[in-house]
């Protein structure tokens, strides 16, 4: 069998591909402190940083809102204490609260940006239900839309996302 006739590999066929490299660069521990790595905390990290270099959408006393680097959808944020702490039962009563506060805010805000029909929300405690970054807590606010499971995630494994980070952050940054 010749090279030319091995579809897929290398050599143009009738598939179109949409690639998503950012995923690789996470799967290999890019911006996560994992064992072995002397990767700082990108929680603890990303509140120095100004709003717009930090993808910052709004911060609390006790808490901020930033872009997710790795999204499910457009819009995805994540509520991060900031404070370095792993587990929700580590967070006092004003971390806690100010932390539901900031997600049923970010709630609001999305719906009002794009729309969103219905969120996942999310806390995964521990690596081992699957924290990317175990050791400082942080909850997903994910947005959904009727429909936005097409056959892209399902068969190709690729999320379509219609809009830079930056330009999301923008949005509901004004619209906080």
């Amino acid at each position: 069998m010749s090279k030319e006739s091995i579809g897929g590999v290398g050599m143009p066929d009738r598939w179109e591909r949409l690639w998503a490299p950012h995923r690789m660069s996470y799967l290999s521990g890019e911006n996560r402190p994992l064992p072995g790595n002397d990767i700082e905390c990108p929680f603890c990290r990303i509140p120095k940083l100004t709003d717009a270099e930090g993808l910052i959408v709004a911060r609390g006393k006790t808490a901020y809102v930033v872009m997710n680097l790795y999204p499910y959808n457009a819009g995805h944020v994540l509520i991060c204490a900031n404070r370095h702490v792993a587990d929700l039962t580590d967070l006092n009563d004003e971390e806690r609260n100010e932390i539901l506060e900031l997600s049923a805010h970010a709630m609001k805000t999305i719906r009002k940006v794009s729309g969103a029909d219905g969120f996942n929300l999310g806390m995964n405690q521990g690596a081992v239900s699957g924290a990317g970054v175990a050791d400082h807590i942080h909850q997903h606010v994910v947005p959904r839309w009727g429909g936005d499971s097409n056959f892209m995630p399902l068969i190709g494994q690729t999320k379509v996302l219609p809009q830079l980070l930056a330009e999301t952050r923008a949005e509901l940054a004004a619209a906080w």
